[in-house]
């Protein structure tokens, strides 16, 4: 059972926006290049936070 309330998961969207966009910002000065970086950045800190959540959980069942 979930200990932590799934509203709070409404913070994780404008805090992987922000920080999708400013580490693409610092690597490409073209806006395109930038929207590219920041969507691949957001899609692998999901994978990855995904991944910890899964192996988390998986120990939450077997402990």
């Amino acid at each position: 059972m979930l200990s932590i309330s799934p509203t709070y998961l409404l913070y994780y969207v404008p805090l992987l926006v922000a920080i999708s966009l400013v580490y693409g910002a610092t690597r490409h000065e073209d806006m395109r290049l930038v929207l590219r970086h920041a969507v691949y950045t957001a899609y692998w800190i999901t994978a990855f936070m995904g991944v910890i959540f899964l192996i988390i959980w998986l120990m939450g069942l077997f402990v």
